[in-house]
């Protein structure tokens, strides 16, 4: 296997988990210090990369070309794939309602700062989502070449954000233990959120002609560097901002409001404001397609007597529509929205995988790729997807405090 291949793989894994899950990450951690939020996000990769593994194990059993719905049908029959078929909603339609509740506080706070222009937060959310849902709409080469001027900008804006927030780090502030361990596991699915990146695998698979050797150090690789950069990105948020502050700013506005301020005496302060827009932007546009495309396979099968605008358009409303009134009720549930997308994520990353390859296991031997760990893996990775969705059902229920 060519190594451009393998590093263009690497490269996809890596930036389909980077995106506005990494705002959270301090909204999260806040209230848990760092040493604690590292050992959680150690953790969660390590369990994130032990099911995709075994998500390359399952794809032996099938054509290279086969999506995590064709497996689960393939393994699991018709209750496989229409479980796996909600969770993919569930979790499509969770995280367009956190970038838009998010998004569109910061729509409209930048048409104020840049332009001048004064618009509500109904407005600023109903107006990014138009915005969106018209490229998409338009068909995903708009989409393609929106999105790499964009992420091209962000990995700039990344970069330039951790320079100059790192010599403002303090070290006491780094050594900040838990205020209750209620907020431990309360911490855990939003973070767990953002190590998600299995959508991306059948395409991988299928890029890689199912060499298991490549897929494995594109795996491993790939959602290593994520862990990587959300280790620095912890370091220069709580770092650089005391824990009560961080508790008494919570919500992206302020977070962002709050870092800034860190370096207001640098000509790049309002950079993180751009990154966190962008980080928003190319992760809203990436899930919104994704849902756009599902719905639109779905719709096309009732649709013979249709134009294909009109199709486009149904679908449009479809997928933009929920997520949107979902943002006007609750313009402050971006953090709220990711720790439900860690249920549907724990479907299908953890449950349905391991279900599946328990499945496999039983009926033959004859494989030549098998992950590691037995019984053992297996359980603990089922036993922290038992915890993941325990943690925002007791949240819900307001047994766990809320966050964000």
């Amino acid at each position: 296997m060519s190594k451009s291949k393998i590093l263009g793989s690497t490269l996809i894994i890596a930036g389909t988990t980077i995106g506005a899950g990494m705002l959270a990450l301090p909204l999260a951690s806040a209230g848990i210090g760092f040493s604690t939020s590292l050992l959680i996000m150690a953790v969660l990769w390590a369990v994130m990369a032990y099911t995709a593994l075994i998500m390359i194990e399952l794809h032996q059993h099938a054509d290279s070309s086969a999506t995590l719905h064709t497996l689960a049908k393939q393994i699991l029959g018709k209750k496989g794939k229409w479980l796996a078929s909600f969770a993919m909603l569930f979790l499509f339609y969770s995280l367009c309602a956190a970038y838009i509740a998010g998004g569109g506080a910061q729509f409209g706070d930048r048409l104020a700062q840049w332009f001048g222009v004064e618009v509500s937060a109904t407005q600023g959310v109903v107006i990014f989502t138009m915005l969106v849902a018209g490229v998409v709409t338009i068909g995903t080469s708009t989409v393609d070449k929106v999105n790499r001027l964009l992420f091209t900008l962000k990995l700039i804006a990344m970069a330039s954000v951790l320079m100059f927030l790192a010599p403002n780090v303090t070290q006491s502030y780094l050594l900040s233990m838990p205020l209750q361990q209620g907020l431990i596991v309360a911490s855990i699915p939003v973070i767990f959120t953002s190590f998600g990146f299995h959508g991306s695998i059948p395409a991988i698979v299928r890029y890689l002609d199912g060499d298991t050797p490549s897929l494995r150090k594109a795996i491993v690789i790939g959602s290593a560097i994520p862990l990587i950069i959300y280790v620095f990105w912890q370091v220069v948020t709580l770092g650089v901002v005391n824990q009560s502050t961080l508790l008494e700013n919570q919500g992206l506005s302020a977070l962002i409001g709050t870092l800034s301020s860190t370096v207001s005496e640098s000509n790049l302060a309002g950079t993180i404001g751009i990154f966190a827009d962008l980080a928003l932007l190319t992760s809203f546009l990436g899930v919104s397609l994704g849902l756009f495309e599902f719905l639109g396979d779905t719709l096309k099968k009732n649709s013979a007597n249709r134009s294909q605008a009109l199709n486009r358009s149904i679908t449009g409303l479809i997928t933009f529509l929920p997520p949107m009134c979902f943002a006007l009720f609750y313009p402050q549930g971006f953090i709220m929205a990711l720790g439900y997308a860690a249920i549907a994520l724990a479907i299908l990353a953890i449950f349905l995988p391991i279900v599946m390859v328990s499945k496999t296991r039983k009926l033959t031997t004859d494989v030549a790729y098998r992950v590691k760990g037995g019984h053992i893996g297996l359980a603990t990775c089922f036993t922290c997807g038992v915890v993941i969705v325990c943690a925002q059902l007791l949240i819900s229920a307001g047994v766990l405090p809320a966050l964000g």
